[in-house]
């Protein structure tokens, strides 16, 4: 019996330290303020905002059109498109686009490319910055949308802040299938740890989905080097470079005409493929505070996974489980309360309790199988 009384109290106190971690991370959100741009804002800097597409063709006109449109001087843009050999109409779409569209351009990696890699979004990237005419660097998804001022805010941001590495919010579409409001809550509590921690500089996290950073500061760190073997981690592992050779010239921009709008994978298996990509870069983070952080959250949640079965030998055990999972949700929810206000999503918040277990599920095998196994990816099996 005292094993499992052993595993119910290390249980107990995972949870202890996870909710002092949450009550920390709800604290440092709740204290951002949206920034607004100064009164005698007038926007100077250029930009190159670089899109990675691949099979894309019933999203990235919208994508495209969003950007293009935006309120900025268009001689201080440009948008550069890069195809990640798409096997649909992808390119096509951009070039036609591009008749309407000076500042538009297109890179076919098939054309720059002969051998295989393992991040092919890293060379998309990293070839566009070698042809790119703005100071800083925005990616983006080409699955994306964006709002009007998203560029003005950013260079309102820039200039008033001086910083050389600026992270931005991120949201899902609404969708109201289960798996559509699963990831909508996931995500929330990814892009609420994001803010809270990058604006306190506690963690190096961000989304490439809404990214900006200086040109010159990219080659200074030399890029995606020592990273490009990497399948993801174009934006966490850049930020940290960035945040080891230029101390405290990160950024967060909390504002809500700031947020990206990118698309839910539409079902579980592409759900699943995306989580176990983003976990497989878990062990790789130089900054080991993440990596204690995110072993934290996966022995919690293992444990947790593990618990109804210990109630085969322990009868209590099921009761323990149960009233574990409501102090892990009471723990969350004054956060996940605060993200979901700021995004404006409250009224799914009443999903988030029923959907503990299968959060838990997913933690413990996407996070194994970013470790050990492989996925598949646009296309590709990585591994």
């Amino acid at each position: 019996m005292w094993p499992v009384q052993l595993f119910v109290i290390i249980t107990i106190a995972l949870l202890a330290v996870y909710s002092v971690l949450m009550y920390y991370y709800n604290n440092w959100f709740r204290k951002l303020k949206p920034f607004m741009p100064g009164n005698s804002f007038a926007p100077t800097t250029s930009f190159s905002v670089i899109i990675p597409a691949r099979n894309e063709e019933a999203i990235i006109a919208k994508c495209l059109e969003s950007v293009l449109n935006n309120n900025y001087p268009k001689h201080l843009f440009e948008v550069i498109v890069v195809d990640d050999f798409s096997e649909d109409e992808t390119p096509r779409i951009v070039t036609r686009m591009q008749q309407q569209h000076e500042n538009l351009q297109l890179i076919q990696l098939k054309e720059l490319l002969q051998t295989k890699l393992n991040s092919y979004k890293k060379k998309a990237i990293e070839t566009a910055i070698a042809k790119a005419t703005g100071d800083w660097i925005i990616t983006t998804d080409a699955d994306c949308t964006i709002k009007q001022n998203w560029l003005q805010l950013y260079a309102a941001f820039i200039q008033q802040t001086s910083p050389v590495f600026v992270a931005a919010p991120v949201m899902f579409l609404k969708k109201r299938s289960f798996v559509g409001i699963f990831q909508i809550l996931d995500f929330l509590s990814l892009q609420g740890i994001t803010a809270a921690s990058v604006a306190n500089g506690f963690l190096s996290m961000c989304n490439g989905a809404n990214l900006a950073y200086k040109k010159e500061a990219f080659y200074a760190v030399e890029g995606f080097k020592n990273i490009d073997n990497l399948a993801s981690g174009d934006d966490m592992f850049l930020m940290q470079k960035m945040q080891q050779l230029f101390p405290g010239k990160t950024g967060y921009l909390f504002s809500r005409e700031a947020v990206v709008i990118t698309e839910p994978m539409h079902n579980w298996k592409n759900f699943f493929n995306q989580r176990i990509r983003w976990a497989s870069k878990a062990s790789s983070y130089t900054d080991k505070r993440i990596f204690y952080v995110l072993l934290l959250v996966y022995l919690l949640n293992l444990f947790l996974l593990a618990m109804p079965f210990v109630g085969l030998f322990y009868k209590l055990a099921l009761v323990i489980w149960l009233l574990l999972l409501l102090l892990k949700v009471l723990a969350e929810f004054p956060f996940m309360w605060a993200v979901a206000s700021f995004y404006k999503v409250q009224n799914f918040l009443w999903w988030f309790p029923v959907m503990q277990p299968v959060h838990i599920f997913y933690t413990v095998v996407a996070g194994w199988l970013g470790k050990f196994g492989k996925y598949q990816w646009k296309g590709r099996t990585v591994q």
